[in-house]
């Protein structure tokens, strides 16, 4: 199973669709999260859908390996181009103020996590910011293109291996524990570029 296909977009949009997610508008708490980072002009690498891509500054781009996700983001408004897009046009270096990685490196191993990490930090500013999402136990177990699980400590390894300065590992919306259980509950960390 591969994330670059297009069936994993037919499942983002799917879940995302749920009657009573819409109801409860249950992303609320997430877009809080993500908007208090204050990331600023983001780079949002594996941006799917776009669903975290809709709460980001103006500014921002999206940019995903899987051309249907891509093609969904831009018919909901959403600036994002697939990964060969980008790399064949690609921004000026330090250009974003912030880079988001959210539920991507748990699709991966170590080695080509820190190759797409290092791939785009270059476009990100010094002093700007990298912030990572992750999910936790039962997040990871729901998803079986999910290859790594990744706590607060493996986050901040990855992002020390590419140089970055850790400033907070978190456990959200809940504590750790709460992930065992509750298949939303993340594990985030922000560091900046040096």
């Amino acid at each position: 199973m591969s994330t670059e296909n297009g069936w994993y977009a037919e499942r983002l949009r799917s879940r995302e669709g749920k009657w009573w997610k819409k109801r409860l508008h249950v992303q609320a708490p997430y877009q809080w999260n993500l908007r208090r980072q204050d990331l600023g002009r983001t780079l949002d690498i594996g941006c799917g859908i776009g669903r975290n891509l809709g709460t980001l500054p103006a500014g921002s781009l999206g940019v995903d390996h899987n051309a249907t996700a891509v093609r969904e983001a831009r018919s909901r408004g959403l600036s994002a181009r697939t990964s060969e897009e980008f790399l064949a046009d690609p921004p000026e270096h330090e250009s974003f103020d912030s880079l988001l990685m959210a539920h991507v490196v748990e699709h991966m191993d170590e080695e080509a996590a820190q190759r797409l990490l290092r791939d785009y930090l270059p476009f990100v500013r010094t002093g700007g910011q990298v912030f990572l999402v992750c999910p936790q136990e039962r997040g990871y177990a729901s998803d079986p293109t999910h290859v790594r699980y990744l706590d607060a400590r493996a986050l901040e390894r990855l992002l020390g291996g590419a140089g970055l300065v850790v400033q907070q590992t978190a456990s959200f919306p809940f504590p750790a524990l709460v992930g065992k259980v509750f298949v939303y509950n993340e594990f985030t960390a922000l560091a900046t570029k040096p």
